[in-house]
């Protein structure tokens, strides 16, 4: 049994020195300003490169022959995750490492520094009072005068017969370690939104009902989709006098189960709807289809296709028959949503242009066109990280407001009829110099 104890009690030794030797290790100041410089170059990287891209949009616009800046290829970027950057494993180590870091130099680091600094102790004898940055003596000064003028001050004073200490702003102390801790918070809020947050994109006509399906990428830890039934009411656009768009709308429902509409809201640009975690964007928008009629037929719906011009402009598209057995038809072209369109011949050459609600004679066809049915991006994001993040980013704000707040310390001795009075600040030296002239002042006052 005593070989036992002693095997145990030489194990928990090795383990506490290797231990304390891994904290040291963690804790090194290098290391951390390494791992910091390797989130912001990933971070970058992140930002730079397009994320969540299909593998032919990478190869287009990162060939291997020239590879930009002579390496960075399609086939790079996809080896090392550079195109879901923040869900890589290797980004979430280089966070969890530094937090880790932060910690461990908190542990070993501020927490020592803040007991010393809640520590008092009292100077015995004049020469160390006389060794402090600030040091006076007052003749025929009591202890508790000083005391007085002290507390008056907002110093926290302890005396012991002719001996005292003061301090004030302990605060000081403890503002690195908020700083810390609210950046383990803020990693920590980057982990939960990696891994348990998703991103959707839903091109929804308007006047249609939608749901969650194409998702554009999910953390690790997402196994089930949340149950999301909306209808988008309308879809316009607002333009500007010069035909520029202005601002493009969406009137958004959310239906539950039974298709009841428990939220609704007009989104726009930096204007999204939240709801139960979900946040809804207004992000692009497109052109569905058009409805029109053909002298005096039902009111037909088409789809429409988007193409490039050769000025780089978007359109859109559609063809229309004319005769019956779709031996002759003319081509119909939608620039926006103002309603315009412009028709074109089987030789592609302008036949004419009208407008939403306007009938146009082709040959012996009367074309009604209706209505241009608009379509809305919305974005679909779930970042349950958020609010962890906003406690973060307040609690670092706050540390370092509390950083700023000097620790300052004052000894007084009453020796032989003399106070002997010293003190001594860790920063803003030139106010703590004009604080101690005046608690001399209003000694001698």
């Amino acid at each position: 049994m005593t070989t036992f104890s002693a095997w145990w009690q030489d194990r928990q030794r090795a383990l506490g020195v290797w231990w304390h030797s891994w904290l040291q290790v963690v804790a090194d100041l290098r290391l951390a300003i390494g791992l910091l410089l390797g989130i912001a170059i990933a971070s970058v990287a992140g930002t730079v490169i397009e994320q969540g891209e299909s593998l032919a949009f990478y190869q287009a616009h990162y060939p291997e022959h020239p590879a930009l800046f002579g390496f960075l290829s399609w086939r790079v970027i996809l080896v090392l995750g550079l195109d879901h950057v923040y869900h890589t494993w290797w980004y979430l180590s280089l966070l969890i490492l530094f937090g880790a870091s932060l910690m461990a130099c908190t542990s070993l680091r501020q927490w020592p520094a803040l007991r010393v600094a809640r520590k008092w102790s009292y100077y015995q004898r004049p020469e160390q009072i006389a060794r402090l940055s600030f040091s006076q003596t007052c003749p025929n000064m009591p202890a508790e005068r000083l005391a007085q003028v002290l507390a008056k001050r907002g110093y926290w004073v302890v005396t012991d017969g002719e001996k005292l200490y003061a301090r004030k702003g302990l605060i000081g102390k403890m503002g690195p370690i908020v700083v810390h801790a609210s950046l383990v918070v803020i990693l920590l809020g980057g982990l939960v939104s990696s891994l348990t947050g998703f991103l959707a994109q839903e091109m929804v006509p308007s006047g249609q009902d939608f749901q969650l399906q194409n998702v554009l990428n999910a953390g690790a830890l997402v196994r089930h989709l949340p149950s999301v039934h909306g209808r988008v009411h309308r879809f316009w656009i607002e333009y500007t006098p010069t035909g520029e768009i202005d601002q493009f709308y969406t009137d958004l429902g959310l239906l539950n189960d039974q298709g009841e509409e428990v939220a609704r809201r007009i989104i726009h640009v930096n204007q999204p709807l939240r709801w139960r975690g979900l946040t809804f964007y207004q992000t692009s928008w497109g052109i569905h289809s058009v409805r029109l009629r053909f002298n005096n037929s039902p009111v037909l719906e088409l789809p429409v296709a988007p193409f490039t011009a050769e000025n780089g402009r978007k359109l859109w598209g559609t063809w229309l028959p004319l005769k019956a057995d779709l031996s002759a038809g003319i081509s119909l072209v939608i620039p926006d949503l103002q309603g315009l369109f412009l028709l074109y011949d089987q030789q592609g050459q302008l036949i004419g242009t009208g407008r939403v609600g306007t009938p146009v004679q082709i040959g012996n066809v009367m074309l009604h066109l209706t209505e241009i049915v608009g379509s809305t991006g919305l974005q679909i994001k779930s970042d349950p990280g958020v609010p962890i993040l906003y406690l973060g980013f307040a609690g670092l704000m706050i540390g370092v407001l509390m950083s700023y707040v000097s620790y300052s310390q004052i000894w007084g001795l009453w020796v032989d009829q003399q106070l002997y009075l010293g003190g001594k600040t860790n920063r803003a030296q030139v106010t703590f110099a004009q604080e101690f002239e005046r608690i001399l002042q209003e000694l001698v006052a």
